[in-house]
Parts: C-alpha cells; structure tokens; sequence
C-alpha cells in the first residue's frame, strides 16, 4: 500500500514539472517571436531613417556647398571655400608683405570664419577678402636709404640698386667712394625712389688731378716717330682692329686692341697715375704720366683697379678690357701722348 502511495507521488510530481517546463518553454518561445516581431520594425524604421537621409543628404549635396561667411570687426566681406589657404595668404603678406617694396604689414584685427550650407550658385571672393583685409592694416615698406658720409642722399628699392650705385662709384674711382654706405629702411611713408645712373651722376666726384700734371684728351696729332726715351711693353696682346690716323674723316689718335672682356691691362711703363675715371666717349679712363711730357691712355675698361695719384710699376696691372663709352665691343684704345699730342702706338709697340 506504501509503495503504491509513493508511486501516485512520483507520478504527481513529474506531471507536475513537465507542466512547468511546457509553460516555461512557450514563454521564451513567446519571447523570442516578440523580440523577433520588434527587431524587424526597428530595421524598417532604420531603413527608412537611412533613405530619408540620403535623400535628404543627397538634395543638400545637389543644390548646396559647404562655405564660409567671413567676418572682419563685426562687418561681412565675403564668402570664401578654403579658409586655412586664405588664412595662410593673409598670414604670409602679414609677415613678409609683397618681397617687393612691403616689407611687413601690422593688421590688428584677423578675420572671423563661420562655416555655412550655401546655394552652389554663389561664388567665393578670396582676392577681395585679402584686400579688404590687407587695407586694414599699416604697411611697412622696406627700401635702401644711399648715404654719403652718413647723410642720406637718395633712395632705391633694391638692396642690388644699391650696390650697382656704390660699385660703378668705385668703378669711376669717384673722389668720395669710401664714404658712400647704404643702409636698410623701413617706414610707413615710401620715399621717392631715384634710378642708379641718376644717383651715379649726383654722388660722383671726380678725383683732383696730380700737381703739375696736366691731362689733355684733344685730337692733336704728332707724326713724329722720334724715341721716346723710356721702355714700353705691350698692355694687352690681341688683334689689331683699327690703326692710327685718319679714320672716317677724323684723326684715330690711338690704336685699338681686340681681345676679350676682363682680361687684365698693363702698365706700358712705370709712372703715376693722374686719371682714373669715366670720361665722356673714352668710357672708364685710366692716364699715366711716366715723364713730365710722355703720358699713356688706357681707355674703354670694364674696370680700373688703380686710383689717382698711385705710382705703379711697369707690367702691374691697371685696368680691365671693356667696352664702355664709344665702342662697339670689347677691346683696348692705346695712346702715347707727348706734350699732349698723340703719337703711333705701333712705332713703339706692336
């Protein structure tokens, strides 16, 4: 009887579990549809979310574009695409202004930048922006003050004017070519600039001739092919261009020497020398007096490295071939001058 009351139990008991396991599996069962039901919905509303906004993104991308509206104290001055390129251009003329005459710009006031969704018709104004923004600000501009003995003379734009200034000074063997300097400038005014031939010209002194010797460049010629009394060596060696005498109804009072620009002129002879300059149609002139009456002219250079008053010996080298004042290239003009007329270079040389 026992055993069969412990039996109807067990069988209750089991009956009674797999009635819970049954409620227990249709409830995640139910569960899981719902879930299933809710996850699809949400996909299709994320779809239609996505849809929405490609359709939306893809209008914006067709009628509008990304710009900036750019403000400057306050005021509206245009609409730019690329606002670090403008910044960046802005920032460089700022510090190092147009490597022309503005030197530096002081702006006190950046322009502000607020991104937009603008209509693809408008256009940017970046140049106008710039200038709009560069005229705000006070210029500095840098030039080359040219000073003779410390006071200021004149004024170029270029540190390479100033130099062409003091070097063809030198070049002239101006009297005063030690105490032209130059000298960086930099203002809110711009001088009135002056071209290097002007400031040449102005700024030129011609050196005092040596005492007692007198330097005469007139035509005068003296046939006379009588020794001179002093050794003479050849001052450059070339070609032969053109003798002396009557030449295109004029007298040639030297003798003309072809050979390439630079090369280096000799002293015919030993002497002092009493002109080093520019002069007139013999372009850069170098004259050295070797007696009281005999003088030797060195004319058309490139440039003279001697100066009034030096003794040089024979063979040192004075000058260099050129082809300045009246010439038509590179070479020599040779005179021997005695008593200030004009003898054939080739009765003694060449």
């Amino acid at each position: 009887m026992m055993r069969k009351n412990i039996l109807t139990m067990l069988h209750k008991c089991y009956n009674l579990i797999t009635i819970e396991l049954c409620k227990g599996v249709m409830t995640i069962t139910n569960f899981i549809k719902n879930a299933v039901i809710y996850l699809r919905t949400w996909i299709k509303l994320i779809v239609i979310l996505l849809a929405g906004l490609a359709i939306i993104g893809f209008i914006v991308f067709v009628v509008y574009k990304p710009m900036y509206s750019v403000s400057l104290n306050g005021k509206f001055i245009g609409y730019t695409e690329d606002k670090s390129r403008l910044q960046k251009k802005i920032n460089n003329y700022k510090n190092s202004g147009d490597s022309k005459t503005v030197a530096f710009v002081e702006i006190e006031n950046l322009p502000e930048y607020n991104l937009r969704l603008l209509k693809k018709g408008l256009t940017a104004n970046d140049d106008e922006i710039f200038n709009t923004v560069i005229s705000s600000g006070v210029p500095y501009y840098k030039y080359y003050a040219i000073l003779d003995s410390g006071v200021e003379k004149y004024y170029v734009s270029t540190v390479g004017e100033a130099e062409n200034v003091i070097q063809e000074l030198k070049n002239r063997n101006s009297q005063n070519k030690s105490d032209i300097t130059y000298v960086p400038k930099y203002e809110t005014q711009l001088k009135e600039f002056t071209d290097v031939n002007t400031a040449v010209g102005a700024l030129f002194k011609e050196m005092p001739l040596v005492k007692n010797a007198k330097v005469s460049t007139k035509g005068e010629i003296d046939n006379s092919s009588s020794a001179l009394g002093i050794s003479l060596i050849r001052p450059v060696n070339g070609t032969i261009t053109s003798r002396f005498g009557q030449r295109s109804g004029r007298q040639h009072t030297g003798l003309d020497i072809a050979t390439s620009k630079g090369t280096p002129i000799k002293a015919a002879s030993a002497g002092t020398v009493v002109r080093a300059n520019y002069h007139n149609s013999y372009g850069y002139l170098v004259v050295i007096a070797h007696t009281d009456t005999i003088q030797t002219f060195y004319a058309h250079c490139s440039k003279i490295y001697v100066n009034v008053g030096q003794n040089v010996a024979q063979g040192d080298v004075i000058a260099a071939v050129g082809s300045t004042g009246n010439s038509t290239g590179p070479h020599l003009h040779l005179e021997i001058r005695v008593n200030g007329k004009a003898r054939n270079p080739q009765n003694y040389l060449y």
